[in-house]
């Protein structure tokens, strides 16, 4: 990329933003506005109905490209078209996640024949790249080009629920349910099949223990929603407000999913010093850093017992502090990333010759 001797004009793909905003969504509206990406003039592309996506992503944003070589193409959401990703010096793909290829299995018909090959390409031909975390950059190194750049760009978590100030909550007293939130739409990735064999696990240990799911239903068959155990309940899509009072209520946040490029509800979770289980894996591991429960969903019984001893040790009341603490450490690094992502655009890959630590290297790099 050459150094720019002025503001660029950036077009940011907004043409798969439509009804609900999920997790990914909502990165893409926080990370890249006008003040984050402030001086350069920016210019937000959207699209009416799923054709519009389509024309716009594959004719209408490499158009413009031709005709603006200087400006840059940023692609936060959906993948870009193949005519986009072949404008290298122009096109930046951020990455929320590889699962559109590591687990074809669980995605819809629709991700399966359009998101994933345009995904593919990118990854392939593509040169530059941001990531949400380093364990999503380390796997875009297994698809992408040695001498792409692969950089962090981390998004601050923020307290989109309005958690802040919701006072700690005590444990489950004795006699009382203990109350286990999931975050998510319905899908097979988030793998509720799990989380509904660890709360079972607790009652049939003499445990009384609920399991309340806020999300809309997805793709994929789903037993559990024809026919749902007594102590399930289904909240669906909340507002804010609603969820905040289920929040206050709960005592656990419980994730069983299979796959995440970063796991965003568990931040946000934190925001609140709800504590968080999640499974064992290396971005659970980078995302909570010590602060939360990890355990393996495939083990129900194994899993239900470490709950329950986290619960009932004191230490588990320290819990919400350090929650919070982690909210705070992962929010440095974010401005960080984004300090280094804001002089990136202004000399253009130099910005992180002295920012090495903001890279996600390929295999084997000798930084010598």
């Amino acid at each position: 990329m050459t150094v720019p001797s002025e503001p660029r004009r950036l077009y940011l793909d907004h043409t798969h933003l439509r009804g609900h905003v999920t997790g990914i969504e909502r990165v893409a509206l926080d990370l890249f506005t006008s003040d984050t990406l402030h001086p350069h003039p920016v210019t937000t592309v959207r699209a009416r109905g799923i054709a519009g996506m389509i024309a716009a992503q594959h004719l209408g944003l490499p158009l413009r490209a031709l005709r603006d070589p200087s400006a840059l193409f940023l692609f936060p959401g959906f993948p870009p078209g193949p005519l986009s990703v072949l404008r290298r010096r122009q096109c930046i793909t951020y990455v929320h996640d590889t699962f559109l290829l590591t687990r074809p299995n669980d995605l819809s018909w629709k991700s399966r024949l359009y998101m994933a090959p345009s995904f593919a390409f990118a990854l392939r031909f593509g040169r530059t790249f941001l990531v949400n975390s380093r364990t999503t950059g380390e796997a875009v190194r297994t698809f992408c080009a040695r001498e792409a750049l692969v950089a962090l760009l981390r998004p601050a978590v923020r307290d989109v629920f309005g958690l802040t100030d919701l006072p700690a909550g005590p444990p489950p007293a004795p006699g009382m349910p203990l109350r286990l939130l999931c975050i998510g739409t319905i899908e097979p990735r988030k793998d509720y099949p799990s989380a509904l064999a660890i709360v079972a696990a607790l009652n049939a240990g003499g445990v009384a223990a609920e399991l309340h799911v806020v999300g809309r239903v997805g793709w994929g068959h789903h037993a559990f929603l024809a026919a749902p155990p007594p102590f399930l309940t289904l909240h669906g899509y909340l507002d804010d407000g609603a969820l905040r009072g289920l929040v206050a209520r709960c005592h656990l946040l419980l994730s069983t999913s299979k796959a995440e490029g970063l796991g965003l509800p568990l931040l946000e979770a934190q925001h609140g010093g709800l504590p968080v289980v999640s499974p064992h894996g290396p971005v659970f591991s980078e995302v909570l850093a010590g602060s939360g429960l990890q355990i393996e969903p495939s083990d129900p019984e194994g899993a239900a017992a470490a709950i329950l001893a986290w619960v009932e040790n004191p230490a588990f009341a320290g819990v919400p502090a350090a929650a919070r603490a982690n909210v705070a450490r992962w929010n440095r690094l974010a401005a960080g990333d984004a300090a280094c992502f804001s002089t990136f655009l202004k000399v253009g890959p130099s910005a992180y010759e002295v920012a090495e630590d903001r890279l996600v290297q390929p295999p084997n790099h000798d930084p010598a």
